[in-house]
């Protein structure tokens, strides 16, 4: 006796460029005739000769003076010497310095402010600001302290 094969219900597909037994063409193998396209794949960068520009020279480039600019501006600096109006024992922060108008206008939305250590401090101040190593140092040697 025979045995009965399982029914196949679908068909798998026409497998392209395997000769001419494979049922799906033989010389193009479903291409058409000639030409860039039945060779290989073309860059989907690629838009074609003829004065046309690619999508990569279409994007807008930033070009002039400030071509190498970083985008976040630099801190604003300040030295030690310029805490002389402020009184002993305050916190050393942004809205501190606008107060007693150390800075004149308040930092853009992300720019920093940071304290260096030019001059010398006599007052013990509460540090809540960025501050250079030896800006740290002199406000600890005066009695202060950072937050």
């Amino acid at each position: 006796m025979l045995k009965q094969l399982p029914k196949i219900t679908s068909k798998g597909k026409k497998r392209l460029g395997r000769g001419g037994g494979s049922g799906k063409g033989f010389h193009t193998v479903g291409r058409g005739q000639k030409g860039q396209k039945t060779r290989n794949k073309i860059h989907p960068l690629f838009a074609g000769t003829k004065n046309k520009k690619s999508i990569i020279q279409r994007l807008p480039v930033l070009r002039g003076r400030n071509k190498f600019k970083p985008l976040s501006p630099k801190p604003i600096i300040i030295n030690l010497d310029q805490l002389r109006p402020l009184p002993a024992k305050s916190i050393i922060s942004v809205e501190t310095l606008l107060k007693y108008k150390i800075l004149s206008r308040p930092p853009k939305i992300n720019q920093s402010v940071k304290l260096l250590g030019r001059g010398q401090i006599d007052k013990a101040y509460t540090l809540a600001i960025p501050a250079s190593e030896t800006a740290k140092q002199k406000i600890e040697a005066a009695g202060g302290k950072l937050a």
